[in-house]
């Protein structure tokens, strides 16, 4: 498999990306729905994102993921970002294979997630969501596409006890 090492400019995405559940102490929890919807459903998700180069960490990536998605600036006082030290492996949809190189077809997906204060303000990245919604955790995975999202946010009162 080829790998890209610069995060200048990659020709491709890389295969590794985050899964950040935004939510606020009493487990409201933060999802976006996504520009391109899939199936003619509504497609509803945490933060998501790629990493931009082999040199940047997990936490970087959801740091700056969180900022371009919903312009919440993780490192202020009163967030608390948690790394699960969790990962999903699953494949890439067909149709988004074209982003990344020819002969990737599986993604490594880490989980963190992001507390923040109830009066947190969002401001969506247009490029990416239409809208968002707070909603109680078993909710929220509800309304998830992905199973890898809904199982994360299920797993959420869990890894926020630790």
């Amino acid at each position: 498999m080829k790998q890209a090492t610069t995060g200048a400019s990659l020709p491709y995405k890389l295969p590794r990306s985050v899964l950040v559940i935004i939510h606020t102490a009493d487990l409201q929890v933060l999802l976006l729905r996504r520009v391109n919807q899939m199936e003619g459903q509504d497609y509803w998700q945490p933060v998501t994102g790629s990493q931009d180069s082999d040199t940047e960490t997990w936490q970087e990536t959801a740091i700056r993921e969180v900022w371009e998605e919903t312009g919440i600036d993780a490192k202020q006082p009163g967030c608390l970002l948690r790394d699960w030290e969790l990962e999903n492996i699953y494949p890439i949809y067909p149709q988004w294979r074209h982003r990344y190189a020819s002969d990737v077809c599986m993604n490594t997906e880490h989980v963190l997630s992001l507390q923040v204060p109830s009066y947190t303000k969002i401001v969506l990245s247009p490029r990416e969501h239409t809208a968002h919604a707070w909603h109680d955790w078993r909710e929220a995975a509800e309304r998830c596409y992905s199973i890898s999202n809904s199982e994360a946010i299920l797993w959420l009162p869990r890894f926020i006890a630790s």
